[in-house]
């Protein structure tokens, strides 16, 4: 799959593993694809998160992704439907830190290996790629460049979903970016 990815694309995925590697993950998740976008400039994926805003807001979404992180990658919803079970979710993710220091619930560091430092992809992020192809497809696309990686990651459920769902990036807002979809085209058109 890898072959079919645009040098953005490429350097997100690489960008993804630096992430990963600087926050002692064990594995590259789908937060670390995020931030590696983040990263970006000059590509459509780049455009799309300057188009709605997203440098402006970027440390507060950056908080809601550590935020995750900590609490094992529960995201809001999550937390809110444990505590309609009446699981309260900061209450625990505190007693277990108390006991085993700030962070316990955080993804643990990976032992280094005598073969380097290479970490693998998660579930997550695996999914995000598998997306990402799905879309390119879908669309009759040839090549799978960094705004696909950002629509995959706004259709995956969870905590990185959620956190650019409540900074304005769903999937239709980046659709309309990126192709004008959702548009009265005769609108466009005319004007």
């Amino acid at each position: 799959m890898f072959e079919r990815f645009t040098r953005s694309a490429e350097d997100v995925v690489k960008g993804a593993l630096d992430h990963a590697d600087r926050a002692g993950s064990r594995r590259v998740e789908s937060a670390h694809l995020l931030r590696a976008l983040l990263d970006g400039e000059g590509s459509r994926g780049a455009f799309v998160l300057v188009a709605l805003g997203v440098p402006e807001r970027r440390a507060s979404l950056e908080r809601a992704l550590d935020l995750s992180r900590r609490r094992a990658g529960l995201s809001g919803a999550d937390s809110r439907a444990l505590a309609e079970l009446g699981i309260d979710v900061e209450a625990v993710v505190s007693r277990v830190e108390d006991v085993h220091g700030e962070g316990a619930l955080a993804d643990r560091p990976r032992p280094r290996s005598l073969f380097g430092p290479r970490r693998p992809f998660g579930k997550e992020a695996k999914d995000v790629l598998t997306r990402s192809l799905r879309i390119v497809t879908a669309r009759g696309e040839r090549r799978i460049g960094d705004e696909h990686l950002l629509l995959a990651l706004t259709t995956h459920p969870g905590a990185v979903a959620e956190a650019l769902a409540d900074h304005g990036v769903t999937h239709a807002s980046v659709e309309r970016i990126l192709y004008g979809e959702g548009e009265d085209r005769g609108q466009a058109k005319a004007g």
